[in-house]
């Protein structure tokens, strides 16, 4: 019987070279996350449906994984399961078919969590998360339904320092990484609520946000088209209309933005914050994107995008914004916060594509000792316990084969070091050890191996 095996679409396996590549990815976020003064995190896999759903928008809502209760099978509860799937396929959730959810992000657990806990935090709370989040999505480049985000948020305080924080550990991750010609947009909430203030009350800001939001995947002819449905006449349209045209510098933006929106309290302090940034982060390229809208309902001032380079057809690779009322939504008002996140995967396809990966990377085992007999590797497995609590990566050949087969396989390893040991070299006290790269070969004694190898 031929069975083909599969995993789920929109996943993946990871051999141990794209491990070790992801790894220095992580390392280099968590390490610059620590460098900032913020601590680590982790939250359960899957939350209560109520954490999860309404926080999203309408179409982050529709992207989130419902986990099926247990127990939907047996006749009991067969007939109450159908009930509820007709309920859910009308957009509605029932307990009856399910009551969690797998993340969609690590920034909503993260909200429930502060409300839990928020009489033992000391604020300002300073945290980074580093797991896997799930999304329903349709897999393509740059996209799949299980990812991994890192993120840093800081609550419990309104201080645009953290906002300048937080924009310095991007520009550092991504130079740190080669990815030296990222664009970091940013664009502000309350200049979109101002927006929707002269386009017939604030309270339009969502559906604004929206539809600004789709603006790179449909265009602005379809953008106009949908705002029209979501209510809003065709003189507030346009107005939009205007607003998405603004172009030119940053400083000319900002002087447009005065004219378009300066009569609104909103909107000057929206203006005001942008203004901060810019003057205190000269050497970082911030260009304020008025097309961005992150049309998540939590975001409630700074917005903020990371864009790879221009010649990778790749777009976002981060994001993330003010929230000064989110754990609000769990019953815990008047906490302010901040955050971004970090599209792990996605800086992995971009590094992966412009070829910034470390060569060492890719090395796990520094030194083969080739398998020459019993007594001979009896020794080299005592040496190798020596060299390894000095640190050093080393392995023996499973079983005594012909010399060609023990060189392919530390090939195929990329193992740069190869030892042999025999007779002679047992009687000595010395190993034969080739460099694979140059072929150049040195004898070097048993008890300066250690030094050998930790000196390269």
């Amino acid at each position: 019987m031929n069975n083909k095996v599969s995993i789920p679409q929109g996943t993946r396996d990871f051999p141990a070279v794209v491990v070790r590549k992801r790894e220095h990815i992580f390392s280099t976020i968590r390490k610059t996350f620590e460098l900032y003064g913020f601590e680590p995190l982790e939250t359960p896999a899957f939350e209560n449906m109520e954490t999860l759903m309404g926080k999203y928008g309408e179409e982050g809502d529709k992207l989130i994984f419902r986990i099926l209760n247990n127990g939907l099978d047996n006749e009991r509860n067969s007939g109450k399961a159908r009930a509820a799937f007709e309920k859910v396929l009308e957009g509605k959730n029932s307990t009856d078919l399910t009551e969690r959810a797998l993340k969609y992000d690590l920034t909503i657990p993260f909200a429930r969590y502060v409300a839990m806990n928020h009489t033992k935090l000391g604020f300002p709370f300073k945290r980074y998360q580093m797991q896997p989040v799930w999304r329903a999505d349709r897999p393509q480049k740059g996209r799949y339904r299980e990812f991994w985000q890192c993120d840093a948020d800081v609550v419990g305080s309104t201080s645009l320092f953290n906002e300048l924080d937080l924009v310095n550990i991007y520009h550092e991750v991504f130079c740190k990484l080669g990815l030296n010609r990222y664009e970091l947009r940013i664009n502000h909430r309350k200049i979109l609520t101002a927006l929707a203030g002269i386009c017939g009350g604030e309270e339009r800001m969502t559906d604004i946000a929206v539809a600004i939001d789709k603006l790179d995947k449909i265009g602005s002819e379809k953008v106009g088209l949908e705002l029209l449905q979501r209510g809003l006449n065709k003189e507030q349209v346009a107005i939009i209309e205007k607003y998405l045209a603004v172009s030119g510098s940053n400083t000319e933006k900002l002087k447009n933005l005065r004219d378009l929106i300066g009569g609104s309290a909103n909107g000057v302090s929206g203006i005001e914050d942008l203004e901060f940034l810019l003057k205190h982060t000269p050497t970082i390229n911030l260009v304020i994107d008025l097309t961005l809208a992150r049309g998540l309902n939590y975001y409630t001032g700074t917005i903020l995008e990371a864009r790879a380079p221009a010649e990778i057809n790749m777009g976002s690779v981060g994001g993330g914004g003010r929230y000064d009322d989110l754990t609000g939504l769990f019953g815990v008002p008047g906490i302010p916060g901040v955050g971004i996140s970090f599209g792990v995967d996605r800086i992995f396809d971009v590094m992966e594509e412009m070829g910034l990966f470390p060569d060492d990377l890719t090395v796990s085992t520094k030194l083969l000792f080739f398998n020459m007999g019993e007594k001979e590797s009896l020794l080299a497995f005592e040496i190798m316990q020596d060299l390894r609590a000095k640190g050093v990566a080393c392995e023996l050949f499973h079983q005594q084969q012909k010399l060609e087969k023990q060189f392919k396989y530390a090939e195929n390893r990329q193992i740069p070091y190869v030892a042999i040991l025999g007779t002679r070299e047992m009687q000595e006290g010395y190993c034969q050890i080739k460099k694979l790269s140059d072929g150049k070969q040195e004898m070097v004694s048993f008890e300066n191996l250690p030094h050998y190898f930790n000196n390269r």
